[in-house]
């Protein structure tokens, strides 16, 4: 007989499914709608209840913008990169970079010009973005150097050819006003007033102003000598030398035989010896011979190796193009 409504269980919902047997007995099957659903069919449409959601596709980084900057030198290098955006620390480790090559109190002129490689686009960078590649031009000269990061995360400029231009030496080792006499093979001495060499080149700077050593060296002596007054005498890197005379006093635990580095203070300019006037007479020496302090090629601190010089040299050819525009 057929079954009805009221006989299907209270509270359930569900539908009921007719199987005809023998005779007029039917059985009734109940099917719990909170039995788990079966996967559609194919010519079904589904909906699931709640929308999982999407995973959104990774972002590709945007690639760096390289950009080219332009200034051109009308005091000062350190104004035409200032300029620029480059921060004073950079600008400093820049002149240093350039001092085997330029020097900016002498060979630098109105006119010249000054070109940088960013990758930041134009007028973005910053403090903390080092130019990529410098080009410096004085009259019809170039020169440029890179900036490379070693596997240890250190950035320096090297020049194209893969070495350092971190020197190892300094090329003053004063903070002076003017030359007040320059290197000379044969020039009247105003003291003792006969013709003789100059063997070094007198920096003018007021009294008590730090002197600097230019290099790594051992002290080899510390003292008063004829002439030279007061004086600081180093053996630096082979094959080079120095002395720094007509000091004022010397700077403390400056003693001969001890050691000293580059940029370590040694004493302080004064007028003593055969000095007319405060002054630094300052010398270098390659193989004991007297050379011009201030044109004296300086040697470099180390250059790249390996695949280093194999990496740094693709990056610098295409920073090369950069800067030819």
């Amino acid at each position: 007989m057929p079954l009805s409504s009221s006989n299907a269980l209270p509270g359930k919902a569900g539908r009921l499914l007719f199987t005809c047997a023998i005779g007029s007995i039917c059985t009734v099957v109940i099917c719990n709608a909170l039995h788990r659903p079966t996967a559609p069919s194919a010519d079904e449409d589904y909906t699931p209840a709640v929308s999982l959601p999407q995973r959104a596709a990774p972002k590709t980084p945007p690639a760096p913008t390289r950009t080219t900057e332009s200034a051109t030198v009308d005091e000062t290098f350190s104004d035409a990169a200032q300029s620029l955006g480059i921060d004073q620390g950079t600008i400093a480790t820049l002149t240093e970079a350039f001092a085997s090559n330029v020097d900016m109190r002498r060979d630098l002129r109105k006119g010249d010009t000054l070109s940088v490689v960013y990758d930041r686009p134009q007028g973005s960078a910053t403090a903390d973005d080092p130019p990529l590649a410098v080009r410096l031009t004085t009259g019809s000269s170039s020169h440029d150097v890179f900036l490379y990061r070693d596997p240890n995360g250190e950035t320096r400029y090297y020049a194209k050819d893969g070495k350092s231009t971190k020197p190892a030496f300094s090329r003053y080792p004063v903070a002076f006003t003017r030359v007040s006499s320059d290197f000379s093979l044969r020039r009247f001495d105003p003291v003792v007033h006969r013709w003789q060499s100059h063997d070094g080149v007198d920096l003018a700077a007021p009294i008590g102003t730090p002197v600097h050593a230019t290099a790594q060296g051992k002290v080899t002596f510390v003292g008063r000598q004829t002439g030279y007054g007061k004086v600081v005498m180093l053996e630096n890197p082979p094959p080079y030398s120095t002395v720094y005379a007509h000091l004022s006093r010397f700077a403390k635990g400056i003693r001969t035989g001890g050691t000293v580095q580059r940029g370590q203070v040694i004493g302080y300019v004064g007028e003593t010896g055969w000095a007319t006037g405060p002054h630094l007479h300052y010398e270098v020496h390659v193989d004991d011979v007297a050379m011009d302090p201030l044109t004296v090629d300086l040697p470099g601190d180390d250059r790249l190796h390996g695949e280093e010089r194999q990496r740094f040299a693709r990056e610098a050819e295409a920073l090369s193009a950069e800067l030819n525009g």
